[in-house]
């Protein structure tokens, strides 16, 4: 299967179960098209291409699809799909192994955000906070139960995690107390909205934490509207300031501005100007997570606005890079020599397996996104997980148990998609949301050209 598009002044070529990725000309790009119509007379393709291009040589034209054919037969053209077979395979074998947690330590928030998924850090249910005691059993739960894996992920997530930030210095503490003798290598995270930021958090993360996300929705009046305190006022003005010294401090690494765009601002690259006037330069833009029918939910009217934003972005990065200050945009990161391997091409986060998230009760469910969906709940982190037919569900989640997947040119990018916006959208874990399908596709497009440019481009494209 092979995927054709044009973006950025290039003809582009992905063969998707071989990765490959082909800048091509005119007629190669043509001659391709036709062999994916199922063309194969060397004649006929030669005389279509000829009709089309009377001034390309034949001998060019000729020396052309033996190049192409070379590549078909090198397995770099229309590879078959040899992956199916392994999707069931891969996570048996790494079944029983958990490698993340995210540790709720806060059910609680000091914003009251309009479009919050987690109902402002309530998650559906009670405030609360996470005890050091319940917190050390989910690190050494996570100790336990990952296997012959050194390197182990926490996340200290909330709400506002800062709002029990004594218990997160105390677990990690705990966890490089333990490294040593249990062989592990613990690796931190801290998301925040800001509001807590002062110079003790900022020395505290900068030791410990191997990457902090920040929560900046670009624009002040953008920003404002939606991420305000409980007595309506806009965080804006309180929180940039401390963000600007907490990077400046890091030495402008190991960080994400970390924004969300709604139906209020589906031309998010204005905010991504924002945020690098701002001095940030490592960012992330996330559509909104909500309910249909919510204010803040993107709609079918949204999609071409936005879908024109990502490419309108992909340029703004490759003239940056090309004036000398380039920046990162989280969706746009991609390595087309190597890339992610097999597994995660196939089984996605691992959500529910091998990534799991922790309440203030040490309950346990998938992910972040299915805390208070008490169906989803797997276990706690005294006894592990109970719940075997929903962990059985997760794991079965992969991108050959979607069938409307199948056929999809980014199937092998996106792993068959998030479990938690797929149940939102069609109650399954395993169904299809389609409009993230859109935005997603079009993300890739833009990721793989923006690299492209980057190899080949040069410095004046």
């Amino acid at each position: 299967m092979i995927h054709q598009y044009k973006l950025g002044g290039y003809n582009i070529v992905l063969d998707v179960c071989s990765g490959a990725v082909h800048v091509v000309d005119d007629a190669a790009y043509d001659l391709i098209a036709l062999m994916d119509e199922g063309i194969e007379d060397r004649a006929a393709l030669l005389g279509r291409v000829g009709e089309k291009y009377p001034d390309v040589p034949a001998a060019e034209l000729e020396e052309c699809l033996d190049q192409v054919i070379a590549l078909r037969d090198a397995g770099k053209l229309f590879a078959p799909d040899v992956f199916e077979p392994m999707a069931g395979e891969l996570k048996r074998r790494t079944s029983g192994v958990v490698k993340a947690l995210c540790l709720h330590v806060a059910h609680t928030c000091n914003l009251n955000c309009a479009y919050c998924f987690a109902s402002q850090g309530k998650y559906h249910g009670e405030r609360a906070v996470m005890s050091f005691e319940v917190g050390k059993r989910a690190l050494d739960f996570l100790i336990e139960h990952s296997g012959a894996r050194r390197n182990l992920e926490v996340d200290f997530f909330g709400g506002e995690p800062l709002m029990n930030f004594d218990v997160v210095k105390r677990l990690v503490a705990y966890a490089r107390s333990v490294e040593k003798e249990k062989g592990k290598h613990f690796r931190f995270t801290l998301t925040t909205n800001g509001m807590l930021v002062d110079d003790d958090v900022i020395d505290f993360a900068n030791r410990q934490c191997h990457n902090v996300v920040l929560s900046l929705d670009g624009r002040k009046e953008i920003h404002d509207a939606c991420r305000v305190d409980y007595a309506g006022n806009g965080s804006w003005d309180r929180i940039v300031p401390k963000f600007q010294r907490f990077v400046q401090a890091r030495g402008g690494k190991g960080y994400y501005m970390r924004g969300t765009f709604t139906h209020a601002n589906p031309d998010f690259l204005k905010d991504i100007q924002c945020m690098l006037d701002l001095g940030f330069d490592q960012l992330s833009m996330e559509p909104v997570v909500c309910a249909e029918g919510d204010p803040a939910a993107l709609t079918a009217e949204d999609m071409p606005v936005v879908l024109e934003q990502y490419e309108e972005l992909a340029r703004l990065m490759i003239q940056r890079r090309k004036e000398g200050r380039p920046f990162t945009f989280y969706h746009y990161m991609i390595d087309l020599t190597g890339g992610p391997c097999v597994y995660k091409r196939i089984s996605g986060c691992g959500s529910g397996t091998e990534y799991m998230a922790v309440t203030p009760w040490g309950d346990l469910y998938p992910c972040h996104q299915f805390v208070g969906e008490t169906d989803f709940k797997l276990g706690d982190v005294w006894q592990g997980v109970t719940n075997d037919a929903v962990q059985a569900e997760f794991a079965a989640c992969n991108v050959y148990a979607r069938p409307e997947c199948r056929d999809c040119w980014a199937r092998l990018y996106c792993s068959g998609g998030c479990a938690a916006n797929a149940w939102h959208a069609t109650g399954s874990v395993t169904g299809v949301y389609r409009y993230g399908c859109e935005l997603f596709k079009k993300r890739m497009e833009c990721a793989i050209m923006v690299e492209i440019d980057r190899q080949f481009g040069g410095e004046d494209g």
